[in-house]
């Protein structure tokens, strides 16, 4: 379950010969990442691997993870996350690990990401809800969730109640994506389908567990 930190380049095609067909896929700029800390049993309580990818400013990192990162003996990271299954005796410190060491074509992976943001929306839009009648003399009721409750019994509204609010935002795992392609000259993992977030945003890649 070993993988990869990166960021979501965008969106393209590739032509599979054997099948002819155009396979979508999403392009991945995974890593390089550097190993930052290293988990252990007998210090920890269990095993993993913390990863670091993308460099950033020493003026943006604060005094303790500066500490953190020279103890390492790596420049400041931006995005940092612990990935298990790792084999930690062959690891050390400020070790780079690359998108070919990690994946190869046809395995599958999870991809764990951000999903985009949409701000505070209705309900037609947040649950797919298909609203009210549109005749019948209703002048403001297209888009309405309608009732949200019984009368006398139970006399309070459900907690969980699919309703209008927050839409987007949220951590989101798509599972089993296959690696079409791996160009590792450019750090490029190209799988099959659509992950979450927007372009640029941070993602993490490990290995499919199912």
């Amino acid at each position: 379950m070993a993988g990869l930190l990166g960021k979501k380049v965008g969106m393209t095609n590739v032509f599979d010969e054997t099948n002819g067909e155009m396979i979508p896929c999403t392009i991945i700029e995974a890593g390089p990442c550097f190993v930052t800390q290293i988990k252990t049993k007998e210090k920890d309580g269990y095993e993993a691997v913390q990863l670091g990818f993308e460099e950033k400013p020493d003026r943006r990192t604060r005094k303790p993870m500066r500490g953190h990162f020279d103890k390492a003996g790596v420049k400041p990271l931006r995005f940092i996350r612990e990935v298990k299954g790792f084999d930690v005796a062959n690891l050390q410190p400020g070790k780079a690990i690359t998108v070919d060491t990690i994946f190869e074509q046809g395995d599958h992976v999870d991809v764990v990401g951000v999903s985009k943001g949409r701000g505070f929306q209705g309900v037609v839009k947040r649950h797919h809800f298909g609203g009210g009648f549109r005749t019948h003399g209703q002048s403001d009721r297209e888009r309405a969730p309608g009732s949200i409750g019984s009368s006398s019994y139970p006399s309070r509204v459900f907690k969980g109640l699919r309703m209008a609010g927050h839409m987007g935002d949220k951590r989101v795992t798509v599972k089993n994506l296959r690696v079409v392609k791996i160009i590792p000259e450019s750090n490029l993992l190209l799988v099959r389908g659509s992950i979450p977030g927007c372009n640029n945003g941070f993602v993490e890649i490990i290995k499919a567990a199912k």
